[in-house]
């Protein structure tokens, strides 16, 4: 029996009484979009991957003690949930500061996201042109390639200490830099 004509809340149903091909349209139609919440705050395929894996692992098993009266809801807010989580676990204190600053800018961004868009590229652009080579490398490395220091001091043949050093120095031009792009809230 094909459920990819059942409503959401027929499905749920189908899921209550561990229907696995409820369980398995469900998959199917949301799939996608809880990847790309995940990938869009991770910024890799597998920990995207992972997290609604372990999203749909967690519906199957507590299908019947969760109450989810709005499917598609209920799977963005879970999928955010476990997103969040994921990062705080994962990354250090500065990183994680650095985490939500970014996503403020983010955040901040109005109907004219294009070309507050474009104008911050460039400022970031500019910001990074007045760096030293080494402090740029050493930052993408970082931010961009999400390497840690340790992989990167190995890989430069520099100190642990001078690559924290640099992406510091690098921060701390971007700030002062960005300064105008950021929010007063």
């Amino acid at each position: 029996m094909t459920y990819t004509h059942h409503s959401d809340d027929e499905l749920l149903a189908g899921l209550l009484e561990s229907n696995p091909h409820a369980f398995e349209e469900i998959y199917r139609r949301y799939w996608y979009k809880l990847f790309g919440i995940a990938y869009h705050e991770t910024g890799t395929r597998e920990e995207a991957e992972e997290l609604v894996h372990d999203l749909f692992e967690q519906l199957w098993n507590r299908r019947q003690q969760a109450v989810v009266r709005n499917l598609s809801t209920y799977l963005v807010v879970s999928i955010k949930y476990l997103t969040i989580n994921y990062i705080k676990s994962k990354i250090t204190h500065r990183k994680f500061q650095e985490y939500l600053i970014f996503s403020e800018l983010q955040q901040s961004m109005v109907t004219d996201e294009a070309i507050y868009f474009t104008d911050l590229s460039k400022a970031v652009e500019e910001a990074m042109q007045k760096l030293p080579e080494k402090s740029v490398e050493i930052f993408k490395l970082s931010r961009f390639e999400n390497q840690s220091v340790r992989d990167i001091a190995r890989h430069m043949s520099l100190s642990e200490k001078a690559v924290e050093y640099h992406i510091t120095k690098s921060l701390k031009v971007l700030r002062e830099q960005l300064r105008a792009f950021q929010s007063d809230n």
